[in-house]
Parts: C-alpha cells; sequence; structure tokens
C-alpha cells in the first residue's frame, strides 16, 4: 500500500535538479548543472580588427573616397583628387609612392575644387613614403631608409584658389613638377578663403623629384592655398628639393619640422601671404642642402600687397653647406622671434638681395633690401650666430656699386639686429612622434 506521503516525498524527489551555469561557453560553466539558472559569464570576444592589405592607386579620383589604416597604399604615377571630390585618409595610414623620374614620378595631387582630409593624432601619424621604405602596418618608422635618402618618390601637391602674384600680371599659374598639357596643375584666383581640407600630423619622406631646371616636385607643393585650409603639425623628413613651398595663397601653416631637405627648406613665392607659426628646419651636409629659408615676392603686377609672416621659428645648420637664408626678389613680410644657429664653425650669413636700376648712379631698384629698408621687410626678435649680408642680385654692376654695396650692409644691420630674444621652439617634444625623432636624430 502507497501512502500519499510516500507519493510526496517521491514526487519532490524527480522534481529537484541541480541549477548553474549549462553554457559550456562560460567561464562559470557547471558541468554538474542540469538547469541554467542565468548566472553564465561569457568571456568578452578578442576584437577582430580588419584585414591587412595592400592596394595601388593611379589616375583621378572624380568620387569620395576612403584610404583606411589597414590598407597600405602605393601610388602608381599621379593620383589626381578632382574638383569636387573629397580623399579622407584615416589616421595611421601608411601610403607609398612608387618609383619613378621626371614627369613620370609618383606623387598625390589635390586639384582646384579637390579636397584632401587627412588627420592623423601624434599616437597615429599619416605617413608618405617610398615603396622601398620597410615601414608596415602600425609603425612610425622603418629601418632600412635614413635622413641622406631621398628622391625616392614625388611628394604631396595641393592646388587653391587662393591669391597668387604669378609673372606677367596672370593671376594663375601652373604649379611646377606637372607638365600643362597634363590639365590639373592650375592654381591661384581670387578666394583667399579657399579650402582643400585638412593636412594634420603628417609626415612626408624621401621624396622630392626633378623634372628640369627650376622644376620639381618638392616634398610638400602648395598653390594658390587659401586660409580656409588647416595645415598644422607637418613632418618633412629627407626630400631632395624644398621641404614646403609655397607659390602664392593665404594658408596658414602651424608646427612644422622639416628635416635635412635637399634644397630650401621652406621656400615662399609669388607673394605668398600666410603665416607659418611654430616650425623648425634643421639641415645638414651631404644632400646639396641650400637655404633654411628662402623668400620672393610678388612676380607680377596683380596680387602685391599681400605680406608673409614667419614666426616662432629655429633654423639649425648641421655642416657646412646649409645657409641661413636668402630674401630676394622683392620680399616683403614679417620675421619675428626666429633664431639661426650653427653647430659647425662656418657660420653662414643671411642674405638679401639688392639690384641697381642706374649703372652710373647706382640707385637700388624693387628688391628685398629695399624692402628692408623702406619697413616692407621687418625682423624683430630675430638671434643669430652670424651676421647679414647685402649683395648684388645683377651681379655685373660696375665698380662704383662697390661703395653702394659697403653703405647698405650698413643700412641693412641696422635694420636686422640679430641679438634679439629669437625663439624657444620646442621642436623636438612636438615631433616626437616623427621619423627623426624615432630614428634617434633630433638633436
Amino acid at each position: 500500500m502507497v501512502t500519499g506521503l510516500s507519493l510526496a516525498i517521491a514526487g519532490g524527489m524527480t522534481s529537484c535538479k541541480k541549477e548553474g551555469c549549462t553554457d559550456s561557453a562560460a567561464t562559470n560553466y557547471d558541468e554538474k548543472a542540469k538547469k541554467d539558472d542565468g548566472s553564465c559569464i561569457l568571456p568578452t570576444p578578442d576584437p577582430v580588427g580588419p584585414t591587412q592589405g595592400a592596394e595601388t592607386k593611379t589616375g583621378k579620383i572624380s568620387a569620395d573616397e576612403t584610404w583606411t589604416s589597414n590598407i597600405i597604399y602605393t601610388l602608381n604615377g599621379k593620383v589626381i583628387v578632382e574638383s569636387g571630390a573629397t580623399l579622407t585618409i584615416e589616421a595611421g595610414t601608411i601610403i607609398k609612392g612608387a618609383e619613378g623620374q621626371l614627369a613620370s614620378a609618383s606623387a598625390l595631387v589635390v586639384a582646384q575644387g579637390g579636397k584632401l582630409m587627412a588627420e592623423g593624432t601624434a599616437e597615429k601619424p599619416i605617413i608618405f613614403t617610398s615603396v622601398l621604405d620597410n615601414i608596415t602596418y602600425d609603425q612610425k618608422v622603418g629601418t632600412n631608409l635614413k635622413k641622406t635618402d631621398n628622391e625616392k618618390w614625388g611628394g604631396v601637391v595641393i592646388l587653391g584658389k587662393a591669391k597668387s602674384s604669378t609673372e606677367n600680371g596672370d593671376t594663375e599659374g601652373n604649379i611646377e613638377g606637372i607638365p600643362a598639357s597634363d590639365g590639373y596643375g592650375k592654381y591661384g584666383g581670387a578666394d583667399d578663403a579657399d579650402n582643400s581640407g585638412i593636412m594634420s600630423y603628417v609626415s612626408i619622406r624621401h621624396g622630392g623629384i626633378s623634372i628640369g631646371e627650376g622644376n620639381e616636385l618638392n616634398a610638400l607643393t602648395l598653390g594658390g592655398v587659401g586660409n580656409g585650409t588647416k595645415i598644422s603639425n607637418i613632418e618633412i623628413y629627407a626630400t631632395l628639393d624644398d621641404g614646403i613651398e609655397c607659390f602664392g595663397g593665404s594658408v596658414d601653416i602651424s608646427d612644422a619640422l622639416v628635416f635635412y631637405q635637399g634644397d630650401d627648406g621652406i621656400d615662399l613665392d609669388q607673394n605668398y601671404s600666410g603665416t607659418i607659426s611654430g616650425f623648425a628646419v634643421i639641415q645638414g651636409d651631404g644632400i646639396g642642402t641650400d637655404e633654411a629659408l628662402e623668400v620672393d615676392g610678388p612676380e607680377g603686377s596683380t596680387y602685391t600687397t599681400g605680406k608673409f609672416t614667419l614666426t616662432n621659428g629655429i633654423c639649425k645648420t648641421e655642416g657646412a653647406k646649409g645657409t641661413p637664408g636668402d630674401f630676394k626678389s622683392g620680399a616683403q613680410g614679417n620675421v619675428t622671434n626666429v633664431t639661426f644657429m650653427y653647430t659647425g664653425a662656418d657660420k653662414k650669413a643671411i642674405k638679401f638681395r639688392t639690384k641697381f636700376d642706374d649703372a652710373t648712379a647706382c640707385n637700388h631698384k624693387s628688391d628685398a633690401y629695399k624692402n628692408l629698408i623702406d619697413g616692407n621687410l621687418t625682423f624683430t626678435g630675430v638671434k643669430s650666430d652670424a651676421d647679414i649680408d647685402v649683395y648684388d642680385g645683377d651681379n655685373n654692376d660696375p665698380a662704383i656699386c662697390t661703395q653702394q654695396l659697403t653703405d647698405a650692409l650698413a643700412s641693412g644691420k641696422a635694420k636686422v639686429v640679430i641679438s634679439g630674444s629669437g625663439s624657444s621652439y620646442d621642436y623636438k617634444t612636438k615631433f616626437s612622434w616623427g621619423a627623426a625623432a624615432n630614428n634617434g636624430e633630433l638633436n
């Protein structure tokens, strides 16, 4: 006979199951649990990054495009961002230029009306370099190319619609390094607020190509770029020609380092009227270095009133080849709190060019020296280890003008006091993220 109590006990025994986590993927999985109680703790999955790869770019970009940091891009010849298109480059992206000489050299060109949005960070800079550079994903520097390795590809060219004083009274020109027949080298106009995009925390390395006499691709070429464009934290490392060259335009540049250029560190032409603030040019022997600064004024009869500003900068010459600056061709603007320094014994002068329009009376005609005397070219707070020099740009005036040159030098020294406060710009800290610092070369 089965009593009610016995049935109740039996029923209770059959319905009692051990509760716990029954998911074997959980960190607290209980193999003895028969009933899941909702307590399972699943591990956080490892992040799955995008697949790394490589991609070659060539020709025209006519629609918006984004380059991502998981891809190493190769520029094969010219890559042109056309009018109306925007190229966005993610922080940490590496772009390598293919080898090529003369007009076939590789380069990224942002044509008038196009935009480049290249915003890196100190942790993830955007790097333009050569295909010969063994740098790879998530690296800030390769191991096989150094400061004297240049001319391995072309460079970056940005063309805008801002005012530029080009030759023969023209308001537009065709940029150096791009044949006019290609149709995308035009720059200049009347819009000083023109916007070609953003460049920040960008390093351009091992470039520069000579196409012909006075016709080169620089590391960074800015033609008629307007002040709606934002450029900051730019490193130029080991380039054949100029580090940064501005052909007119009004774009402002903040925090720029040019390290071991083959020609000029910063070259201002065609009445560039923007401001470069916080900069350093470190130049040395072995690569044909010319000037840390080369500054020219207007070339034509239009847009002749603009003035450049160079402020809070250091121009350092390591070795005997480079000279600190050459102000010529009607240079007009302001140099404020700039230090010119040398590590070697051969300390070359800061140069100012004059020309004479009368071989008998030796009258100074319009040039950098005359602008210096007239107050259109000013130097404030300049500190230099070496003196200044005034030279004859014609180089063919008779001996009667020798005294005028001597007098001009005395007048120039009165205008350029080289014992000022100079600059305290801390380029070593500012560019600790770049190639020069990571190669242990930024002294």
